[in-house]
């Protein structure tokens, strides 16, 4: 088992308690809720609560990677580079995250298995962000924040979380609103990027991946906040660059969210919805 750095003992010491310490405990473990989804394949992700020495409950999230498909371990190779695995990548990723200082989950521990042809089973324990998912409670923060400053400073925080991203060199190729969490609970505004598990640094063609990831964004958020706070965060995002890439990037994005909807609405009408 692989541990992250500066993780509290108390919490290295509860994961071992739990048996989650190697590749066939962690697939063996059958306690917390499993967070299904479509779409997740050979994954499997489960919200776990574990109590240290102290009586101290950790939320963590546990999650397992089954052995891949060829054709999607040949792609994670030539991104990663040979033998990489997904519980190891996404591992080093959140690491790589934190070290560029994007607020995000810590990573726990992380094992994989061997074999001939790079890791076959493999899991990763992280711990959990505040707040939920902007997916979810956006609309009640609309709604409660709709006639005074705080949409706007979440704007500006938005924009200063992806431009760190972008920044630091990587992109996160799923950058919808349900990967960024949203908290206010204290009075003040912060914004935390989970889901890291397919982050990057493009070695070419950087510019198309920055503007995927802006597309999703735009893509997932409300219309409401669209049409008055885009702007807003797209110039904040530019920074200096503003006036001289907006209009670029505007058409950019835009062109990809169009295809993102006419995807979406070729699927609906394929299920007969």
């Amino acid at each position: 088992m692989s541990t992250g750095e500066c993780v509290d003992p108390a919490i290295l010491a509860a994961v071992r308690r739990a048996g989650l310490d190697t590749v066939e405990g962690a697939f063996a473990f059958g306690g917390g809720a499993d967070l299904a989804k479509p779409g997740l394949g050979h994954r499997q992700r489960t919200r776990i609560q574990l109590e240290d020495d102290q009586g101290k409950k950790h939320e963590l999230y546990l999650k397992r990677y089954g052995r891949e498909p060829v054709i999607r371990r040949l792609r994670r190779w030539l991104t990663y580079g040979w033998g990489s695995g997904p519980a190891g990548v996404e591992f080093a990723n959140v690491a790589a995250a934190r070290a560029a200082g994007l607020p995000t989950t810590q990573p726990v521990a992380c094992g994989e298995q061997g074999g001939c042809c790079g890791p076959g089973r493999g899991y990763v324990i992280l711990t959990a962000v505040p707040g939920d998912a902007v997916e979810r409670v956006f609309a009640d923060f609309l709604s409660r924040h709709g006639n005074d400053d705080a949409v706007e400073r979440f704007t500006m925080e938005l924009a200063k979380l992806v431009r760190c991203l972008h920044g630091s060199g990587y992109v996160h190729r799923d950058l919808y609103s349900s990967h960024i969490f949203l908290d206010d609970s204290e009075g003040g505004l912060s914004l935390y990027l989970i889901d890291l598990a397919r982050m990057f640094r493009p070695r070419w063609r950087r510019l198309r991946w920055l503007v995927k990831d802006l597309a999703q964004v735009k893509y997932s958020m409300p219309a409401a906040w669209n049409d008055r706070y885009w702007n807003v965060f797209l110039a904040a995002y530019l920074g200096s660059g503003a006036d001289r890439h907006f209009g670029r990037f505007v058409r950019a994005i835009d062109w990809k969210v169009r295809r993102m909807s006419r995807r979406r609405d070729r699927g609906q009408a394929a299920e007969g919805i």
